[in-house]
């Protein structure tokens, strides 16, 4: 994995920012400022293989549909008058290290980020966004979780994008949540899935000014105080006490 470049105030290049680094600023402003201006980075998080497995599927089964010029049988069953999207950049969109780029002028920073997927409203002609998630609980998945802010964030982030790239975007995107069974009798060597498809109208009028925030803080002198509701601060704090 290519080790991402530091910013520099003194540069005048565009500086490439990924969607996961806008979340951790949102999230912790000290913690981005460590990792994008220091090289500090936060301990990486163990990789979800299995999630990774039921997305590479997804987009296998999508794509098939895709090639046939045809509605899957999920936005049938939803009543839904879209098809996967046919585009020539959609191969490099889903690529981690290239995504869907554009450049905000204000900041002097290039965001990206990976797509799954990118549906076509038949009627409108309009570009939904479309997130593959992958869970195992018991009851029905949504959305509305406190903590599920950043799965929305996450899907207006690529809405910016694609606008910004001069696409005609709805606002309208969609999860495909793949909820893995647990109330079947043995394992038998394989995991099933009950799938939904949950609708989501995003708003992406917060990214151009988290952009400019961005900007200021990475031109500081010193990283933002201390943030006490950040578990990665305040282990930080006390280890270097010790």
């Amino acid at each position: 994995m290519p080790k991402a470049k530091l910013f520099s105030p003194e540069s005048d290049t565009p500086f490439a920012l990924s969607r996961s680094k806008v979340e951790l600023f949102i999230d912790c402003p000290r913690c981005f400022y460590l990792d994008r201006r220091l090289g500090i980075s936060r301990p990486a998080g163990f990789p979800f293989n299995l999630n990774s497995a039921v997305d590479t599927l997804l987009k296998t089964e999508f794509d098939a549909y895709r090639n046939k010029g045809e509605p899957h049988p999920l936005m049938v069953e939803a009543d839904l008058r879209a098809v996967p999207h046919e585009h020539e950049n959609l191969n490099s969109w889903r690529n981690n290290f290239r995504g869907v780029r554009a450049l905000h002028e204000a900041s002097n920073l290039e965001v990206f980020g990976a797509i799954d997927d990118l549906w076509r409203d038949v009627d409108t002609g309009e570009l939904m966004v479309v997130d593959y998630k992958a869970t195992s609980k018991n009851g029905e998945v949504g959305i509305d979780a406190d903590w599920q802010i950043s799965y929305k964030r996450q899907m207006e982030f690529y809405q910016w994008l694609l606008r910004a790239q001069g696409h005609a975007v709805s606002r309208r995107g969609w999860f495909v949540y793949c909820n893995g069974r647990r109330d079947l009798p043995a394992f038998d060597g394989k995991l099933e899935f009950r799938i939904s498809l949950i609708a989501y109208d995003g708003d992406d009028s917060w990214v151009g000014g988290t952009l400019l925030q961005i900007r200021e803080t990475l031109m500081a002198l010193a990283p933002p105080a201390l943030n006490r509701n950040c578990e990665f601060c305040m282990f930080a704090a006390k280890a270097t006490k010790q």
